[in-house]
């Protein structure tokens, strides 16, 4: 049975019946009366010392503990706080009046005032000069897409200020948030190494900064195969959280194609981790996209009300969509219901891109190898 922690009001109540009790005779309870307050004060001094008591209570078990302490059961396991981490260098080009050149570690600024930096020299090459950038601090804030527009910080001869982004800066992260860092920790207790069981490949994937979720598929590509498919929700939001760049193999394995972008972040992670034998792929998972029909809106309703509705959709299917695998209704369904505005709401007809509604019109969405439910569109009728 768990201990009930005594409020202020209750301990108040009982040092003073304590008094009272040993005091026979004497009024205690006269608004200024000193022993009134004594009371008053011992009340406070036991309330603050079950607090700290209820406060190191929960830092004793990896399930409540919370910040150092968290650190603390992490590292037992090998699980330490991601790091933000920069984002790869990429390329900015300025037009130029006549010869120029810009020397590393040249100051550049987005439009919202994001800083970078140049990281070699660079010298124009006819109109133009392009040069490395990459942004000056960590953060998934130095995400930059192309066509962006960059400034040089202070002018330089014959360089224009405003230049354009010409090759993405991708992969920057911010530092681990401590509830990702807490399903981790709580992952690595549960599961036991088992020296490249499926869950040692999505606890490792999930150890690279950006990383929110993964799953593997054992002998994805035949015998001696290992397929690990990821996602990265918060760096690769404005494209749906799938990771960006080719599928493969680390850049040490030569057995098959090697991997570009995000994958191989992850892929040269993966090599340092895995068993000799097996060919790791990572992949990112094919986008099943899951479209809705929904009725009893009156075919019309407000924008904040489908805004509500297709929030609660997608998080569903982020929070409950399996890999190749099943997402069951029910799941999907009471996140519709738990739209207040949406009383009355019932789902008609799902269709998807890469997988099947079972029984259909509406169901379970299956979907297929590598496939991975996202939300499509939503109609109303």
């Amino acid at each position: 049975m768990p201990q009930a922690r005594p409020t202020l009001s209750t301990l108040r109540d009982q040092v003073q019946s304590d008094i009272d009790a040993d005091l026979p005779g004497l009024d205690t309870l006269l608004r200024y009366a000193n022993l009134r307050a004594l009371g008053a004060a011992a009340a406070g001094l036991a309330d603050g010392l079950y607090g700290y008591l209820d406060y190191a209570a929960r830092q004793t078990v990896p399930f409540t503990a919370r910040d150092e302490f968290l650190a603390g059961w992490g590292a037992l396991k090998g699980v330490y706080i991601k790091p933000a981490t920069k984002s790869g260098a990429g390329q900015t080009s300025f037009s130029v009046n006549g010869p120029a050149t810009i020397p590393a570690g040249t100051e550049l600024t987005r439009g919202d005032g994001t800083s970078f930096v140049t990281t070699a020299d660079a010298a124009s090459v006819g109109a133009i000069i392009t040069v490395n950038t990459q942004a000056a601090v960590a953060g998934a804030a130095g995400n930059t897409d192309v066509g962006a527009a960059m400034f040089l910080a202070s002018g330089i001869t014959n360089v224009n200020l405003e230049g354009t982004v010409t090759t993405a800066l991708t992969g920057g992260a911010d530092i681990e948030n401590e509830d990702e860092f807490l399903a981790r920790v709580l992952s690595a207790y549960q599961a036991t190494p088992a020296g490249g069981s499926p869950s040692d490949y999505e606890n490792w994937a999930l150890e690279v900064p950006g990383v929110t979720r993964a799953w593997c598929v054992p002998r994805g590509y035949g015998v001696g195969t290992v397929v690990v498919l990821f996602m990265m929700d918060d760096v690769r939001s404005a494209e749906g959280g799938f990771p960006q760049g080719t599928s493969g193999l680390a850049a040490s394995d030569n057995r098959d194609v090697t991997a570009t972008g995000d994958q191989l972040v992850l892929a040269n992670y993966l090599a340092t981790l895995q068993p000799a034998d097996p060919r790791v792929y990572a992949m990112a998972p094919i986008a099943n996209s899951v479209n809705f029909t929904i009725a009893g809106l009156g075919g019309s309703p407000s924008t904040s009300t489908q805004s509500a509705i297709s929030a609660a959709l997608a998080a569903a299917l982020t929070t409950y969509g399996v890999v190749n695998g099943t997402t069951h209704f029910d799941k999907i369904n009471a996140a519709l219901a738990s739209v207040s505005a949406a009383s009355g709401a019932v789902i008609t007809g799902m269709t998807c891109t890469a997988g099947s509604i079972a029984p259909g019109p509406i169901g379970n969405v299956v979907s297929n190898t590598f496939a991975l439910p996202e939300l499509g569109t939503v109609s109303y009728v």
